[in-house]
């Protein structure tokens, strides 16, 4: 599949410049089609079998999602957000009293409320990690793990700045003291490469539906092998062992599926979004993670160029290729990203930075909008 291919896929206009995967990525066609068709079949349901209904879609997406982690289905779990599997990684990881566990400064809230009540309820402490200027992440994150670090929660990068942290790095010195690493991909996954062997994190989330496309309400979490006999936050009849067979369901069993399918939230067959999802993963697996990264960094390296002409600055160390935080002159005006807005540009402002997604389905055409909409602006 060529480049010049992808925008097809979205239903895009073409008067609109949508440079906003890091809040919401929009879905493909196909996976609009198959999410329409599923609400369809909702009508006559004598028209599925049970396999269809509960078992073959859900594990098909499982497949496709555990590839991005570097892993197989039997590695994954199927989470309705980021936060549940934080959550699931929460329960299964105990710290020591007085041990700390470490935060990015600024990171996302679902991955800081989490760790605040742990803390509470095992009697450690969290302690958030700053960068200093022309520091990186990576760098930063390093100099604090010491033996009192019990845990590492943070993401392939800094959702704010884009600042990419080497997680290969981090949990080899991690693995030195005893912690645990605990990861939220959901603003890198399919967009960045990841391997969970290289990196061996505890736990693994990403939500699906920014960078993954997906429908909302539908994520996917990576259990590392020596937590996927752990506990589940809930306990539902489809994660226990024989539930395929329904005339069985009231021999009850203490055994659960196999691999991290025991972690899955209930209701995971959810037989409308996991349709559309599995579409959504279809179309990342053709154009593959290497070809869009590649992609979504030469996008941003044009609008590098465009945004520097009128003193915006790319001036995070070691940015994330596929993410581009652009810090903005004294003078841009409060609103910029809604200035940018009425010129059919589609942007997110976070604090005194403008934070620029591209995706696969951005061109040289979005670029162009983009330069012509920061010259109406601030000239």
């Amino acid at each position: 599949m060529s480049t010049s291919s992808w925008r097809a896929l979205f239903d895009l206009p073409r008067d609109i410049a949508y440079f906003n995967a890091a809040q919401i990525g929009p879905m493909p066609r196909r996976g609009v089609e198959a999410g329409k068709a599923a609400f369809d079949a909702k009508a006559t349901p004598w028209t599925r079998t049970i396999a269809d209904e509960f078992f073959n879609a859900p594990e098909a997406a499982r497949s496709k999602a555990a590839a991005l982690f570097g892993d197989d289905a039997h590695g994954v779990a199927l989470v309705p957000a980021a936060s549940y599997g934080l959550s699931v990684a929460a329960k299964n990881i105990t710290l020591e009293p007085g041990q700390e566990i470490l935060v990015l400064a600024d990171q996302f809230p679902s991955n800081v409320y989490t760790w605040r009540t742990m803390a509470e309820r095992d009697g450690a402490s969290v302690r958030t990690v700053s960068r200093d200027q022309g520091q990186s992440w990576t760098e930063a994150l390093l100099d604090q793990i010491n033996p009192q670090t019990g845990l590492v929660a943070c993401g392939a990068l800094n959702w704010i700045d884009g600042g990419r942290i080497d997680l290969v790095a981090v949990g080899e010195k991690l693995r030195a003291v005893g912690g645990a690493l605990v990861l939220d991909l959901t603003q890198s996954l399919g967009v960045m490469a990841f391997d969970a062997k290289a990196v061996q994190p505890d736990f693994a989330v990403a939500a699906g539906y920014k960078w993954l496309l997906g429908p909302y309400t539908l994520g996917y979490l990576y259990v590392a092998p020596q937590h996927r006999s752990g506990e589940p936050l809930e306990e539902n009849w489809i994660n226990r062992a024989g539930s395929e067979d329904f005339s069985q369901l009231i021999h009850y069993r203490d055994g659960y599926q196999d691999g991290a399918r025991r972690f899955d939230m209930g209701e995971r067959s959810n037989h409308q979004l996991v349709p559309a999802a599995l579409e959504t993963l279809t179309v990342l697996e053709e154009v593959g993670v290497d070809a869009a990264a590649n992609h979504i960094a030469t996008i941003n390296d044009a609008l590098i160029e465009a945004a520097s002409a009128y003193g915006l600055r790319a001036d995070i160390p070691d940015r994330a290729p596929h993410y581009l935080s652009l810090g903005l002159p004294s003078d841009a005006p409060a609103d910029l990203a809604a200035q940018l807005d009425a010129h059919g540009v589609k942007v997110s402002q976070r604090g005194p930075r403008l934070r620029v997604a591209p995706h696969i389905y951005s061109d040289e055409i979005d670029v162009a909008r983009f330069a012509d909409a920061l010259k109406a602006v601030l000239s």
